[in-house]
């Protein structure tokens, strides 16, 4: 608890989900000692004039005061060092180093976990698949994750919620904002039945459509299995998937009503990509027993809150891989003229960090790796944002990984 407003503390300087935050905590054993030494004028890491006014006008107190309003609401934080902080999250590039809920995420530890991705606006079809498989899951014992969205999420949290089983979501927004309206009113029946509602972002926090991308990583990763229901080529639910494909998770698809149709695009896209076929929830139940005979990545770390004389060593980060050699270009007729952004294009639609991405795309057609060079980052930490342009259709990628505007 002691560490929690130091962790917010790099959250309000650097961004909630940022990988800068664990740029930064490669140099120092905790986060008091990033506090201390980032906050000293002539701190080892070198920030950039942003990063020096947003520690200059982020006093410890702001810290401080979210703590206070997250005591008033009733949210539970925790950080990284807690017990109570889900293992399998430890094991991403860039875990959320702050949590906080309402209600419970005791059920994240222990049980098999079951992610449930799809459409909004669903079919009959693909709702009531959803439905029966994640009540049948619930009752032997699996936790359904969703992100609360209306649609194939509520249907999820509600199969398990309704018979009393507890379900976590996990939101794009702070955890006291009623959002979507339209779901409010299961809160209370998903919170009496042992499940929560979990975020990275604190109180206050409005549901921007740049937070959803960060979300997923997390959905993603808190699955032992992702399933998807209903997906559009262009669908969220496909950036949940191929997350979950790349944190080493099976990813499983409901066949599609109708292979022709434009809403089950994703889903035949994934079933041609090698998802497996989800027929019934024995096939969600196939993935767990050869889970059990393998396992060993999701046995629950046990990282009690360290006391102020023993900070515990922090994740461990990843190394940077040695730069490739880039591919050439796709030819000149390839690449886009210089383009400006649409007037249609707001901050509700992009983050800053997609912005960037597309002013540096201006100049041509580049690589993941190039691209990651421009924002003095590595290829992972901006592989979410990329996928997010290119399902939204403000970027598209060429042959030779090469991204540009369309």
């Amino acid at each position: 608890m002691k560490l929690n407003k130091y962790w917010i503390w790099l959250t309000m300087v650097f961004g909630a989900g940022s990988t800068n935050i664990w740029e930064v905590m490669a140099f120092y054993d905790s986060p008091v000692s990033a506090y201390e030494d980032l906050t000293s004028g002539s701190s080892i890491f070198r920030l950039t004039d942003k990063q020096k006014k947003a520690v200059t006008s982020t006093p410890l107190s702001k810290a401080e005061a979210v703590l206070g309003v997250c005591e008033r609401l009733g949210v539970s934080v925790i950080n990284i060092y807690d017990e109570e902080y889900p293992a399998k999250l430890r094991d991403l590039f860039d875990p959320p180093c702050v949590l906080y809920y309402r209600g419970s995420i005791a059920s994240l530890s222990g049980n098999r976990t079951a992610v449930a991705v799809g459409a909004r606006k669903a079919s009959d079809y693909s709702l009531g698949v959803c439905s029966r498989v994640c009540t049948e899951l619930s009752e032997k014992g699996t936790v359904i994750i969703s992100g609360f969205a209306v649609g194939t999420d509520i249907t999820a949290h509600m199969a398990a919620a309704g018979h009393g089983r507890p379900t976590v979501c996990v939101l794009g927004c702070g955890v006291d904002h009623d959002y979507p309206k339209e779901n409010f009113r299961y809160r209370d029946r998903i919170i009496q039945s042992g499940g929560g509602f979990l975020s990275e972002y604190p109180p206050g926090t409005e549901p921007k459509g740049y937070n959803f991308p960060k979300r997923n990583r997390i959905l993603a990763a808190l699955g032992d299995v992702t399933m998807v229901f209903e997906a559009s080529s262009k669908s969220g639910s496909l950036i949940t998937a191929g997350l979950a494909a790349e944190y080493g998770r099976d990813v499983l698809c409901l066949p599609p009503a109708d292979i022709y149709a434009e809403r089950y695009s994703g889903n035949v896209g994934l079933l041609r990509d090698g998802a497996i076929p989800l027929l019934s929830s024995d096939d969600v139940i196939d993935c767990f027993s050869s889970l059990d005979l393998i396992e060993s990545e999701h046995r629950p770390l046990s990282v009690p809150d360290a006391p102020e004389d023993d900070i515990p060593d922090k994740p461990e980060i990843p190394e940077e891989k040695e730069e490739t050699p880039s591919a050439e270009p796709p030819a000149a007729e390839d690449i886009p003229e210089v383009q400006q952004a649409p007037a249609d294009l707001t901050d509700e639609d992009i983050s800053q960090t997609q912005r960037e991405i597309y002013n540096i795309l201006k100049k041509g057609a580049m690589r993941i790796d190039d691209i990651a060079l421009h924002l003095a980052t590595d290829a992972e930490a901006v592989m979410t944002d990329l996928t997010e342009m290119e399902l939204t259709g403000i970027i598209t990628q060429l042959p030779g990984k090469f991204y540009k505007i369309r």
